[in-house]
């Protein structure tokens, strides 16, 4: 998988006879990244803001601010991951960069010795690997994410860390939460 190449959006409909049609086949106008975290790139790909959603619904992936989904919807994202500095410095800068600019909704408050990229949000997520390796960060422990794994996140606080050599590429799907 070339980690390098933009992501491929395809969006389908129905045109004017209520038949099935592609409407949409290219890159996606959501791409977002952070100078001072090199090789990081965010794809935002569709978001709607019901549940249940309109199929027939606009695409409001342009106007999405931050990490969360629109108030009762969801999104799909892909983001790629560069392995992350040997410089603890030098990683605590890029993750705050990455929430400043990108994510700054995220709670964002990692304590004192955790990994600087530990946030929460209040949404319940599908994290689905795509290539490479991560590291899968909770309070209490961490698991090691192959290409393949699905991890579902459903409001905790957690972090995200390539401790590979090679650059990793996750998809998630963001479902707008509550605690109860």
């Amino acid at each position: 998988m070339d980690l390098t190449k933009p992501i491929r959006r395809i969006v389908t409909g129905h045109d004017a006879s209520g038949r099935s049609c592609i409407i949409e086949d290219g890159v996606s106008p959501a791409v977002r990244t952070v100078a001072e975290r090199p090789g990081y790139r965010v794809t935002n790909l569709w978001a709607t803001d019901s549940t249940p959603a309109d199929v027939n619904g606009p695409d409001l992936v342009t106007g999405l601010v931050g990490v969360q989904p629109p108030k009762n919807g969801s999104v799909i994202r892909i983001i790629d991951i560069p392995p992350e500095p040997k410089d603890e410095a030098e990683r605590e800068r890029a993750m705050k960069a990455s929430f400043g600019q990108l994510f700054a909704d995220a709670q964002h408050a990692p304590k004192p010795g955790q990994h600087p990229g530990m946030h929460t949000t209040t949404t319940v997520d599908y994290a689905i690997l795509l290539a490479g390796e991560l590291v899968a960060i909770m309070d209490e422990e961490e698991v090691i994410m192959q290409a393949g794994d699905v991890l579902i996140q459903r409001g905790t606080n957690h972090g995200w860390s390539n401790r590979s050599s090679e650059p990793a590429r996750i998809a998630f799907i963001l479902l707008d939460g509550q605690k109860r």
